[in-house]
């Protein structure tokens, strides 16, 4: 795959990803995070399947085959993280978690070091401290004191449990670089709609939701989970789950953007912050062997 279509792919399911946040909230409300969980999925598989076989034609029964592993990426990616970051947002700030979350790139950073070897150069780590300062500034508006008077709570235990469930999983996905990376995902969606239907049975989901919520899941079950899955996951097997990893933290920068489209107001500090981020990403994706 061409470097130019990873990094599209990279800055594609961040921008989905930071949708998420923004249209979900009208969700939050009217669904509890295993509700949320699954019916995104059940969106999404009805719309991999077919991209699978049209875009890649895959040998279903070696996708399946791997059915293993798949059950490993399907709780932790698909069922698990969800769940975990939903079930946070129950108890914490939007703020607290996305302070929990800028440490993502971080651990994915050193978890594919320590795991895989993969080199950590100093171009690298000067990336992943700009861009984790740019986030910082983002998220403050440019008043760092604010971490350290942050209230944290059983969420923001509950958000650190997510981010270290979704790297295990990114650093997972280059087990599965064989398989083509739509089929694995719809596989993988399905497996984690098995695990979690008993739960979600027992929820008592009531319908119908309103128009909000209804556009809301709409948007989550069909940009997040099927245009991000597939663009992350093809992208970490191409450059490995460091590289990759820093490219979460567009999804900061990429929410303000979306909040100022939507008529909230962003600083100063925060457009200088966002411009670090981007040279964080810049520095970090350069074939460098400082």
């Amino acid at each position: 795959m061409k470097s130019y279509k990873i990094y599209l792919f990279l800055i594609l399911a961040n921008l989905f990803w930071a949708g998420n946040y923004v249209f979900g909230k009208s969700v939050v409300a009217e669904l509890s995070p295993i509700q949320m969980t699954f019916s995104r999925w059940l969106i999404a598989v009805c719309v991999l399947f077919p991209i699978a076989q049209l875009v890649e034609k895959p040998d279903w029964r070696k996708v399946w085959s791997e059915w293993r592993i798949l059950i490993v990426m399907a709780v932790l990616g698909v069922a698990g993280y969800n769940f975990l970051l939903y079930e946070a947002l129950r108890f914490t700030t939007s703020m607290n978690a996305a302070l929990v979350n800028a440490m993502n790139p971080a651990l994915i950073v050193l978890g594919a070091a320590l795991l895989f070897k993969e080199k950590l150069t100093r171009t690298r780590v000067i990336g992943l401290l700009v861009s984790l300062f740019g986030v910082l500034l983002v998220l403050t508006k440019g008043r760092l004191q604010m971490i350290a008077q942050t209230d944290y709570n059983a969420g923001d235990l509950l958000m650190l449990a997510a981010i270290v469930v979704w790297t295990l999983y990114s650093l997972l996905g280059r087990k599965i670089r064989h398989l083509p990376p739509i089929a694995s995902t719809a596989v993988s969606a399905v497996l984690a709609l098995l695990i979690i239907s008993p739960f979600f049975l027992a929820s008592g989901m009531k319908l119908p939701l309103s128009r909000e919520a209804t556009a809301g899941i709409l948007y989550i079950g069909l940009f997040p989970s099927v245009g991000s899955f597939i663009f992350w996951n093809a992208s970490i097997r191409e450059i490995g789950a460091s590289r990759a990893g820093i490219y979460l933290n567009l999804i900061t920068v990429f929410t303000a953007i979306l909040s100022l489209l939507l008529g909230n107001p962003v600083t100063l500090v925060q457009i200088m912050g966002g411009l670090l981020v981007f040279t964080g990403v810049y520095l970090t994706g350069r074939r460098q062997g400082s």
